[in-house]
């Protein structure tokens, strides 16, 4: 993880690694003359294909830590990093290629604060967490637009995007109704996709155990004022173990054209995936499979000089067809489930600057919808199933959102402040209206120290699965009210050329949380809105840049150490929790990066992983007794070699071959080995 702009050592300037004025964009600008670039990477203007990949000498290359006049967009208008009361985690292009992962949700593993609870390896299927909150909790956004799912958090991150795909990752922790609108609970995740210029084309493949096939092939086209970025991509594999096969195919488009009165951005996406889901919601039934399709398009013009508008518009639409018995289905066991949804959105983000401060205002309209054959409100006139000849919707539901944005910010020199409240309605609330404050408050102490401290609300509606959902261990709750958040914060940042860091608590009260709960083993899975659940937290980073620190080439390159500490209080009710209560007590994280020899490099990434909770295990066809995950420690590995156009490398992923479990009774796979090849030319 990291908050840097990069140097070259022989050099003066700052180097910029990815900039532009965008609304979704945490870097924007500086406001000095810059050298843009790429970090380990020379460009220079020649008719043949040029160099994209690293200098072969990565020791004269390092990076620095400030971030004063760099503009991030924690608030509802632009601010500068140094202004900042919030903490925000980056994970940027350099970082997601050294990692030795092969997927968006297995980077984020390594997270501050992160939880990652896989069911199905290398991107299939995995719920996504901040701050101890749930994977329904966390709000989900691509380049800035609002991608949750409606029906469950667990298909959230079917994104029509491949890792490689991704030039930055920022995790925003904490509430952020008042930045993100509802669902943003516990925390945010905005992917931003490839924002290269130019024209060039880069191919990749690996190969790896398992029958793990991955290929990938994308290319960028600038023209005049237009620039284009489409990208391909197809994985597959036999599985780890019975029932754990998969396939995946990524489709993207994103294109940016600058006009006069602004510049306009269009994205569209398309994302398939069938995999074999053993155990995924039920052990009791452990051949279970699982097909999804995932349709995106929106379209986003950024305009004005003085007064600064951004109006977007979105469309999503997810299909997904579960199977409780894969083959051989029980003789009660009539038809698998069939869900669709179609989620339309529309915002506006309006701000200014005055001799006051900043103010932002801001609109936001999202329509959800679902037609299901398990979920909903039964309809007069079934609907067939697209794609599923002989099949029907009989249910659906529908609701609407509406929400106002206000904010201002003050800057009276070493200290800051910005609040502001979103106002929301929401259709199944009988029309009310609720809102949600919060402010930030920052004070620089020097060049090095910066204290501050937060207080921030949100909320979050229940999915479709919360409300409908019944089964053979489920059954659903359709008065379920919507969750609600308060959370105070404060730490202190430390920030110098070599050393980067923060310490930091908060406390978090939750009211109403939705939960999938039962008094006892032998009772249904039910959801209800539990009391209170307090939720108290230490986290600690530190970043440390050896050649920075001694002035010379070093083999170490970077060492990264996160820490932290959540703890859940539910008081004394007599309940076993499904989700909620199986947050990562602690989680300690270390990631390294070294040189080897000339081209080889190596990076290394470790982890340490207490849960909380328990779960009822299952053998031999029966539950047995209600036992505790155990901690376990985790070791990934990439080695990597370079020349001019091409590099090579080897993951392990799992280097000890640990035995875990991330979700009760669904173990994960042990040691796994891949191959790779990128390739990569830049045109004139």
């Amino acid at each position: 993880m990291k908050k840097v702009i990069t140097s070259i050592s022989r050099a003066e300037l700052f180097t910029f690694k990815r900039w532009g004025r965008k609304a979704y964009s945490l870097f924007s600008a500086m406001k000095r003359p810059v050298r843009i670039g790429v970090l380990l990477a020379v460009y220079t203007t020649v008719a043949e294909p040029e160099l994209v990949f690293a200098q072969t000498d990565s020791s004269k290359v390092s990076m620095e830590f400030d971030l004063d006049e760099i503009e991030v967009s924690t608030q509802r208008a632009p601010v500068t990093f140094s202004q900042v009361a919030r903490i925000i985690s980056v994970i940027e292009r350099d970082e997601i290629e050294a990692a030795p992962v092969q997927s968006i949700q297995e980077l984020l593993e390594y997270a501050l604060s992160v939880d990652v609870r896989q069911r199905g390896v290398h991107g299939v299927q995995a719920d996504i967490s901040v701050r101890g909150g749930s994977f329904d909790q966390t709000l989900i956004l691509l380049n800035g637009i609002n991608l949750s799912d409606p029906q469950t958090g667990h298909h959230n991150f079917n994104l029509p995007v491949s890792l490689k795909n991704i030039s930055r990752i920022e995790i925003l922790e904490g509430p952020a109704a008042r930045v993100y609108g509802p669902n943003a609970f516990s925390g945010a995740v905005n992917i931003i996709t490839g924002e290269d210029e130019g024209k060039s084309l880069k191919a990749g493949a690996l190969a790896g155990q398992h029958n793990l096939l991955d290929w990938n092939v994308a290319g960028n086209l600038q023209t005049g004022k237009l620039n284009q970025f489409v990208a391909v991509n197809s994985i597959s594999s036999d599985g780890y173990t019975d029932n754990t096969d998969f396939e995946s195919r990524n489709v993207f488009y994103q294109g940016q054209l600058k006009t006069e009165p602004g510049k306009l951005d269009v994205q569209l996406g398309y994302t398939e995936k069938g995999f074999g889901a053993n155990s995924f919601y039920t052990p009791k039934y452990p051949n279970q499979y699982e097909a999804t399709k995932t349709t995106f398009a929106s379209v986003k013009m950024e305009t004005g000089k003085q007064l600064h508008f951004t109006p977007a518009l979105y469309w999503r639409r997810h299909q997904d067809r579960f199977e409780l018995f894969r083959d051989n289905p029980a003789s009660w066991y009539t038809t698998h489930n069939y869900h669709l949804t179609d989620v339309f959105g529309s915002n506006l983000n309006a701000w200014f600057s005055s001799k006051f401060g900043k103010t932002a205002l801001g609109a936001e309209f999202r329509s959800e919808n679902i037609w299901s054959n398990v979920l909903g409100e039964a309809i007069s006139d079934p609907i067939e199933v697209p794609g599923e000849e002989g099949h029907f919707f009989t249910k659906s539901h529908s609701r609407t959102h509406l929400s106002y944005f206000v904010e201002h910010s003050v800057y009276l020199q070493k200290f800051s402040i910005s609040a502001g409240a979103m106002a929301n309605w929401i259709s199944d609330l009988d029309f009310d209206w609720n809102i949600y404050p919060g402010i930030d408050m920052a004070y620089q102490i020097n060049d090095r120290f910066k204290i501050y401290s937060s207080y921030n609300t949100s909320m979050r509606m229940p999915t479709f699965t919360d409300l409908y959902y019944s089964g053979p261990t489920n059954i659903g709750n359709p008065n379920l009210k919507p969750e609600k958040s308060s959370e105070i914060e404060g730490g202190i940042k430390f920030n110098s050329p070599a050393v980067h860091g923060h310490i930091d608590a908060f406390y978090r009260n939750g009211k109403d949380i939705i939960d999938w709960v039962r008094t006892s083993e032998e009772l249904l899975w039910e959801t209800q809105n539990l009391t209170e659940i307090h939720s108290t937290g230490i986290e600690t980073q530190v970043q440390v840049l050896p050649e920075k620190l001694f002035l010379h080439p070093l083999f170490l390159k970077k060492l990264s150490v996160n820490y932290s500490y959540i703890k859940l209080d539910k008081g004394e009710n007599n309940f076993y929790s499904n989700y909620i209560l199986d947050n990562l007590k602690h989680k300690f994280d270390v990631t390294l990066y070294n040189s080897i020899w000339k081209q080889f490099s190596a990076s290394w990434q470790v982890s340490w992983q207490d849960r909380n909770g328990t779960y009822t295990k299952f053998e031999n066809g029966n539950y047995t007794e209600e036992v505790g995950y155990n901690p376990f420690w985790l070791v990934n590995l990439k080695l990597l070699w370079k020349n001019e156009n091409m590099e090579i490398y080897s993951t392990v992923a799992n280097l000890f071959d640990t035995k875990y479990n991330d979700i009760g009774n669904i173990r994960q796979p042990g040691r796994w080995i891949s191959f790779g090849v990128n390739y990569q030319l830049h045109f004139k």
